[in-house]
């Protein structure tokens, strides 16, 4: 995290890129709703290796993973969740 407050972090994805997440800000959000959208963490070269490595990282920071890294047609992936449920994809950038 580059930035972190109770309810609030930003994560620094490199120049000119943050992703903010807020976290039980809205009333009545239960992470218990299941979320269908999700948004994509697309890395800068994307070769498998890059991908296994975040992969990694990720699961050993105790990261929710939802589906382990696969081929998914357009190069490796893997599908995460924040701790709302929220759905996160990492994936090669096109």
């Amino acid at each position: 995290p580059s930035f972190e407050t109770s309810g609030y972090i930003t994560f620094d994805l490199g120049p000119g890129a943050d992703l903010g997440l807020w976290s039980g800000q809205f009333e009545g959000l239960s992470p218990d709703v299941p979320r269908t959208s999700e948004v994509c963490l697309a890395i800068d070269g994307g070769r498998p290796d890059e991908l296994n490595a975040t992969f990694k990282q990720w699961q050993s920071k105790g990261v929710t993973i939802l589906r382990e890294p696969h081929d998914a047609g357009f190069g490796l992936t893997f599908l995460a969740a924040d701790p709302d449920g929220n759905r996160i994809r990492v994936a090669p950038q096109d």
